[in-house]
């Protein structure tokens, strides 16, 4: 479950500020995003962690120079709040590998992911508030934040399951 939440996360986390630039015309910085996300996501399969880190940083700069160039504030939140949660989703899976075979490892996972979650919705919200003062509220932002609730509802009724 936290392997699939990470590489949504590095997803919409890429994609929200490739989307933002893209807007703007700035496609071959789009391009370069995408890139960057391709690699992050590989880097997981190749467990290396340290680049979570790295992306982190390259994609608050990217999203706070998109703020100074007044780029939609709800794409550049939106890709700080997903790769902080991409990148304490990754430390948290190499944690776990250290795991004791007793623990309750689904029971941590789920509260973790829970815990993430709310904060992250917290700050989709926000961002939302945010467009939508300086009348930016878009279609795209809507479609984006109907995503994410799907993918709410979709591990909501999977713990109900289990």
């Amino acid at each position: 479950m936290t392997f699939f939440t990470l590489m949504i996360s590095i997803v919409l986390s890429v994609g929200s500020l490739a989307w933002g630039y893209a807007g703007i015309g700035l496609i071959p910085l789009a391009r370069w995003l995408i890139f960057c996300g391709i690699i992050w996501l590989v880097s997981q399969w190749r467990r290396w962690w340290w680049v979570s880190s790295v992306m982190l940083i390259v994609v608050v700069l990217v999203a706070g120079l998109g703020l100074w160039v007044e780029i939609s504030p709800g794409w550049m939140f939106s890709g700080g709040i997903f790769a902080l949660l991409a990148w304490d989703l990754t430390d948290f899976r190499r944690r776990t590998q250290f795991a004791a075979i007793d623990d309750d490892q689904r029971g941590i996972e789920r509260r973790h992911i829970a815990r993430v979650t709310l904060i992250a919705l917290a700050g989709l919200a926000l961002s939302s508030i945010a467009m939508f003062t300086r009348i930016q509220f878009t279609f795209e932002w809507a479609v984006l934040l109907v995503i994410v609730i799907l993918l709410g509802l979709t591990q909501l009724v999977g713990w109900f399951k289990k």
